[in-house]
């Protein structure tokens, strides 16, 4: 989790929420994202989504069975979507998004039996310092 904090404050020098993705297999961190939004007017690039495409092309296809992702918030509808499809066996999140969460707060998509895949949930590691960052970035921003 601390690697994906390292890319939050990426995205945090950039302008951009703060919210960093690191890819795990093997226990070796093969991927890495952070949120590249607003820097390149793309809403499909949250920091796990870019995590997921770096994983697939170094693994050179799709499947990320046996990997692990680690993201500093909870994932949205959409990348716990992505998750689903990309077979990603276990997620391991910080701070909770009750406003958006797709993996316990408002759903969880990746828990859901109706799917062909479904990923294991580890909740609030390092969760005051994912919280904390985000709120410093939305204080300095308002």
């Amino acid at each position: 989790m601390e690697q994906a904090l390292e890319e939050a404050q990426k995205a945090y020098d950039m302008g951009e929420v703060p919210i960093g993705a690191v890819i795990v297999k093997d226990g070796i961190i093969i991927a890495r994202g952070h949120n590249l939004r607003e820097t390149y007017k793309d809403p499909t690039l949250h920091a796990e989504m870019v995590a997921i495409r770096e994983a697939a092309e170094k693994l050179g296809g799709w499947r990320l069975s046996g990997c692990e992702l680690y993201v500093t918030l909870e994932p949205c509808p959409m990348c716990a979507g992505a998750i689903i499809q990309s077979r990603i066996e276990r997620v391991i999140f910080g701070a909770m998004d009750p406003k958006g969460g797709c993996a316990g707060s408002l759903y969880n998509l990746l828990a859901d039996s109706r799917f062909n895949h479904r990923a294991e949930v580890v909740s609030g590691v390092m969760e005051e310092e994912c919280r904390r960052i985000i709120q410093i970035f939305f204080k300095a921003k308002r």
